[in-house]
């Protein structure tokens, strides 16, 4: 990082060339107007240069005026030349001469100059013996004296490219002349393979056309962008001309560049992705070459035989074939080690981390985890790259998936812990399931305290996201400064911040396994647990006698997390089943679960998928073979610029949404069972093999439901054998795991993040589309019917008073979709206020709120159940979004502009409280400024806990539920008679 600023820095020295002060202003006033042109003129200025011009430079006058240390060891130069060297201990000396002589106010830790003066020698030892024998300690050898001598620059030489574009006669034209080929239309072929008769020869090839060339000829596409987004010529001619010569062209745009290859090996083994923007095209089966000639060079062909990634595994550097046992990697790793591969640390680390990542992308089994004490001392030896050695050892992968998952705990109970990271702190509490008494706590334990802690069943909250990797790093030998830093890192979400190999040193994660997303302060509310917030700063140190008090707080959070833990079993007893069916752990995500139970060790399901056009029905493989479906076809449907219109409306991306908000008697919701999981079938969208996995899947949640062992017994092949003779308990945990699958899976294929689940070519969100565009189609056909739609979300319809032909009308659209729907519910009256709120009464179930304005207990309780109202219902979960703080400013008492504030945290639980009885007004602090918590204006506040620790429940202030109440028949009034729709019978 330090060399990193040292290279942007340039020495400005100026001209001297005065101007008068009428012209200095006017050419000061222009500057704003000319910024664009100041920076066109700089860009033309570096590349006239070159990119390596200033590689060697070094700006001394900017580093003498700035660069506090530089200056110590120039002053000094002739001292470390004479003798080429010096102990830590001399040196220190000098240093600390130097600041009382120049007046410098801090001195610099002796830990801290130790590393630094590592940049002005070639080499440092812990122990040296000098030319007379004696001993010493921390040796400085070979002074850099280049450091202070500056380097000529000279231009960059404009180097000679084979790329050289211009339109003139195509070789590849004369080369594919008897392929066949045909224009395209719009951006398609024109008609299907099979009825074209025309060859390449035959075409104006200037003219978008596609060709069908043979098997073993292949295309390397660039298409890299620049700073802007934009396809950039410059980019992927710079990135073709690093490759080997061949023929070449540009592509339609004139700003991505082909290369043409014949491949000389099975071009079915390629993998299509080389690099970012850069794609390896195979022309297999009926898919075609897209293309407009517009500029190429004037080479032939070339034959390729290596260097491209194969679909299994990368083998831009080694081919896994030879490194197809755990005694070669151990072999490759020990060669890097003494450098028999690369001659430095850096390179030898980099291949490490290479020859490690292969093994674990190719699926084999290994377990190197025994090395990784020897590779990260060899990469803190490195002299200039020590960090970034450190870091990269930290990505290492040094074990494949099934050891990591593997638990070696030999203390088989459960462990729920927590830590705390300040800059000058580093908590670990702890504690047993089910033990009593206080945490076990560990203050700034050290990398032998931590890595003895790790080999228990640890169990926590977010911690694979988080304690894992701090866990992880002190365990490597992280300062408390470091991990500090680290922790600023992944709060931030710094993309380097996370260790490959310590997110599964948890036995599982609280958060990750909770079906029910929220914080731990939310779920300590919702528990009635102690909730407790830290007031004091996080960036700061913590003063030694509050340690007890930080501990405090870290106990709470333990104690929370397995309450938590115990509170949400049966989602934690689902993963641990989902872990066993999908051959993985309980700490492994539901994401990677699911992709494990339906793709296996494919780590590239993606060539199988299919994509399908839902306004013309017509599905394409990657290949580019295609396929129809009526059912899959909505003629009228466009996606424009992600949205989506369909039959004169506009077609939310998540499903469809239609309301006609009112009051009705007699409605009935029907419900299509499970929605996305069937447009996921009915699309087939993850191709036969595994969107038949998928649909086993589904089955054998229904066969759970139906208690049908038997057809239980033969999916998912034999999988689920086991559960055919388990109890009902053992049923309804696999039904919850399956469920778990089958629901993530649409999330991921609609996901924004790359995924095992993704297609890059659905972009409209094909399997939510599908079930909105039914729906949509279905509230026209029974409209047609003479029936009433009232209210459409996403894969449920309601509909007002339905006849049994609209009712047998509806299920059989549905199966002619691929859809079964059940009846959710029958209402003897309901008010709908909008699309996402209505309050409803059914004979059976009584009244049910969705949406928080009815759903509120007060209101709920008061105007429609008439139960009971308790504490609970008084009280009300408040919390900040995007940062900030809640505080309570009391100030009633105080004289006007006078605050009192106490700090309360990210969320609270709180009660109004009446005026005149110690209540606060409630704020969010956000930037050092204050504005009123939303929906708490106008009241006063205490938080819950203490209104039942001072026993002030009559004190409440039940004017502010009113309010809400008032406002609930308000709304219902503006659709008919408030007292006959709460009070009549249906």
């Amino acid at each position: 990082s330090k060399s990193g600023i040292i290279r942007r820095l340039i020495d400005v020295k100026p001209t001297g060339k005065l101007l008068d002060p009428d012209t200095y202003q006017e050419c000061m006033d222009r500057i704003p107007y000319e910024l664009g042109a100041i920076a066109n003129h700089c860009l033309k200025v570096y590349k006239s240069y070159g990119k390596h011009y200033y590689d060697g430079y070094k700006p001394l006058e900017m580093m003498y005026k700035t660069d506090v240390f530089f200056n110590f060891v120039e002053s000094c130069y002739p001292f470390f030349e004479k003798d080429d060297g010096t102990t830590l201990k001399a040196a220190y000396g000098l240093y600390k001469e130097y600041c009382d002589n120049t007046g410098l106010p801090t001195k610099m830790p002796m830990y801290k100059f130790r590393e630094d003066l590592k940049d002005y020698f070639d080499e440092f030892f812990d122990r040296y013996t000098e030319n007379d024998g004696t001993r010493v300690r921390s040796y400085y050898k070979g002074f850099k004296k280049e450091k202070f001598t500056d380097k000529e620059l000279i231009p960059d030489k404009e180097q000679e490219t084979w790329l050289k574009m211009k339109k003139q006669k195509s070789v590849f034209d004369s080369v594919c002349a008897d392929c066949p080929a045909q224009y395209a239309n719009g951006d398609i072929p024109s008609k299907a393979w099979d009825r074209v008769g025309t060859l390449l020869k035959d075409l104006d090839t200037t003219k978008l056309h596609y060709v069908r060339v043979p098997e073993n000829h292949i295309v390397i596409d660039f298409d890299l962008k620049d700073e802007n987004g934009n396809k950039s010529k410059e980019l992927n001619l710079e990135a073709a001309s690093k490759w080997p010569s061949t023929y070449a062209e540009f592509s339609k745009s004139g700003c991505g560049v082909h290369l043409h290859y014949i491949y000389a090996g099975d071009p079915k083994q390629l993998s299509n992705v080389y690099d970012k923007d850069i794609e390896i095209k195979v022309y297999s089966g009926k898919s075609a070459l897209r293309r407009k000639l517009v500029a190429c060079n004037d080479l032939q062909i070339a034959t390729i035989s290596s260097g491209l990634p194969l679909k299994k595994g990368d083998n831009n550097m080694v081919e896994w074939k030879v490194v197809a046992s755990e005694k070669m990697i151990r072999a490759l790793i020990k060669k890097n080690l003494r450098k028999e591969s690369h001659p430095g640390t850096k390179p030898s680390i980099d291949f490490i981390k290479k020859i490690l990542d292969d093994a674990y992308a190719s699926g084999e089994h290994f377990d190197v985890t025994d090395m990784r004490n020897d590779i990260l001392a060899f990469a803190a030896s490195s002299t200039n790259h020590a960090d970034y050695c450190i870091d990269q050892v930290g990505k290492m992968k040094f074990c494949s998936d099934d050891i990591a998952y593997q638990s070696s705990k030999e203390d088989d109970r459960i462990v729920f812990f927590d830590i705390e990271v300040f800059p000058n702190l580093l908590l670990v509490n702890w504690k047993y399931r089910g033990e009593p008494g206080p945490c076990h706590r560990m203050i700034n334990p050290s990398p032998t305290e931590v890595e003895e802690f790790l080999k228990m069943k640890l169990v926590g909250f977010n911690c694979r996201r988080y304690d894992n990797h701090v866990l992880y790093a002190r365990m490597m030998g992280y300062s408390l400064e470091a991990l500090f830093q680290l922790s600023q890192d992944i709060i931030n979400k710094s993309q380097n911040a996370m260790f490959a190999s310590a997110y599964n040193l948890s036995y599982t994660d609280v958060y990750d396994f909770c079906a029910k997303k929220q914080s731990l302060k939310k779920w300590e509310i919702e528990l009635g647990i102690h909730h407790q917030e830290w007031a004091l700063p996080w960036d700061q140190p913590v003063q030694e006698d509050l340690w007890p008090k930080v501990a405090e707080y870290c106990d709470n959070d333990v104690i929370a997390t397995e309450a938590t833990f115990e509170a949400n079993i049966a989602d934690f007893e689902a993963r641990c089943v989902l872990a066993e069916i999908a051959e993985g752990c309980p700490n492994d995500t539901n994401n990677m679960l699911s992709g494990k139970l339906i793709f296996g060790k494919d780590r590239n399901p993606q060539r199988e998928f299919i994509y399908t056009n839902l306004a013309t029905g017509v599905s394409v493989d990657m290949n580019g073979n295609e396929t129809y479906k009526e059912t899959n076809k909505f003629e009228g449907y466009i996606f424009d610029h992600g949205v989506s219109t369909y039959r004169g409306i506009k077609v939310g991306e998540g499903g469809l949404v239609i309301a006609d908000p009112g009051m009705y008697r007699k409605v009935k919701t029907f419900d299509v069972a499970s929605m996305h999981p069937h447009s996921v079938i009915a699309l087939n969208l993850f191709g036969e093999k595994y969107t038949a996995r998928f649909k086993d899947l589904v089955d054998a949640r229904i066969a759970i439901k139906h208690r049908d062992v038997e057809a239980l017994k033969t999916l998912f092949g034999g999988a689920f054998a086991r559960f055919a003779n388990v109890d009902k308990e053992e049923l309804d945990k696999l039904a919850k795991a399956l469920k778990i699958v089958i629901n993530s899976v649409y999330g991921l294929t609609s996901a924004h993040f790359p995924n095992l689940f993704k297609d890059e070519r659905n972009i409209d969100n094909i399997v939510a589309k599908r079930g909105a565009l039914f729906m949509a189609t279905l509230k026209d056909e029974v409209e047609k019917l003479g029936a009433h739609v009232v209210h459409i979300k996403t894969d449920s319809i309601k509909i007002d008073n339905p006849t049994p032909e609209v009712e047998q009308f509806i299920y059989d659209f549905g199966k002619k979709y691929g859809y079964t729907f059940e009846i959710e519910a029958e209402y003897e009256k309901i008010c709908l206020v909008n699309n996402a709120v209505y309050i409803a009464y059914e004979k059976d179930e009584g009244w049910t709120a969705t949406g928080t304005q009815f759903a509120v207990p007060y209101v709920f309780k008061k105007l429609f159940t008439k139960e009971k109202i308790e504490f609970d219902d008084l009280c009300q979960t408040i919390a900040v979004q995007n940062g900030g703080e809640l505080d309570l400013d009391f100030n009633e008492d105080l004289p006007e502009g006078e605050h009192d504030y106490k700090f309360v945290g990210k969320v609270g639980r709180f009660c109004p409280i009446k005026d005149g009885y110690g209540g606060g007004q409630m704020f969010r602090m956000k930037d050092d400024k204050y504005y009123a918590a939303a929906g708490t204006k106008g009241y006063r506040w205490l938080e819950s806990e203490d209104v039942i620790e001072r026993n002030m429940q009559d004190d409440i202030n039940i004017d502010y539920y009113e309010r809400l109440a008032n406002e609930a028949i308000e709304t219902i009034s503006e659709f008919g008679d408030f007292n006959s729709f709460v009070n009549e019978a249906a």
